[in-house]
């Protein structure tokens, strides 16, 4: 077996990632899969000829709406398949689901929606949660190695957030949603950071407002979840919170492959 380091990064718009530095940071690394969220773009307007060259691929799922939400998997794996959303119309439109298969393990990047601009928006994010769950325990029939990476834009306990009593109430920590991510570990996965890291306080968000990231007033909003026929191939997992292109910070693990 080899080991592959994959990253899921949610870049909040890669046009403007790139302009703080992405490519560098990326041919420092070179994860063999770097999933990312939030693209904010099409793919024809993005010269990613510089990420070719570094021998990688490019497979993109961009929402309908211009500058608005995508998901983008580069790998310098070449995939069996590739699977563009979910097969509903309401949430590919929004581009949030892509998923390469490379041999017996499967990798899904994946872009939950955000509940925090209204009630409209999280109750279309509670049935996004509910349907992405469904749609994976199909998958899991055909397909039960699955990596899910991604922002999941929930922080499941009180370690995953700087202040869990003030935002009790706060889209991303709400108990029903706290209670998702409950149900979909017990469907049978698992988050692969707190495998390897049951204690640590460490975050992927950062509000832009009142110097948040200075202060390290964080979310852990971001996972990469495995089946459990896998759990044993995980290697390591951490989040990088030094790298700076966005208001989320890359995570990672490494997993035998």
């Amino acid at each position: 077996m080899t080991t592959q380091k994959i990253i899921s990064y949610n870049v909040n718009g890669i046009r403007a990632a790139l302009n703080k530095g992405l490519l560098d940071w990326v041919k420092k690394l070179k994860p063999g899969i770097l999933c990312i969220q939030e693209t904010k773009a099409q793919p024809e307007q993005v010269d990613l000829e510089p990420f070719r060259k570094l021998g990688y691929l490019d497979y993109w799922h961009s929402a309908e709406k211009k500058g608005y939400s995508g998901v983008l998997i580069l790998t310098t794996l070449k995939p069996d398949n590739i699977v563009i959303g979910m097969d509903q119309e309401d949430y590919d439109s929004e581009g949030r689901v892509i998923r390469l298969d490379f041999g017996d393990v499967s990798v899904v990047n994946v872009y939950i929606p955000s509940g925090t601009t209204g009630d409209v928006r999280q109750d279309l994010k509670m049935k996004f949660l509910d349907d992405f769950l469904s749609f994976l325990t199909a998958l899991r029939k055909e397909r039960p190695n699955l990596v899910v990476c991604g922002d999941f834009n929930i922080a499941h306990k009180e370690i995953d957030i700087h202040n869990p009593v003030s935002n009790k109430n706060t889209s991303g920590f709400l108990p029903e949603e706290r209670a998702w991510v409950d149900k979909f570990l017990e469907s049978g996965f698992i988050d692969s950071f707190r495998k390897i890291n049951p204690e640590t306080v460490k975050y992927s968000w950062w509000s832009f407002r009142s110097n948040a990231r200075d202060k390290n007033l964080g979310w852990r909003l971001d996972y990469h979840m495995v089946t459990k026929p896998l759990a044993d191939r995980i290697q390591d997992a951490g989040i990088m919170n030094e790298a700076a292109h966005s208001d989320h910070c890359p995570v990672w693990m490494d997993l035998n492959t």
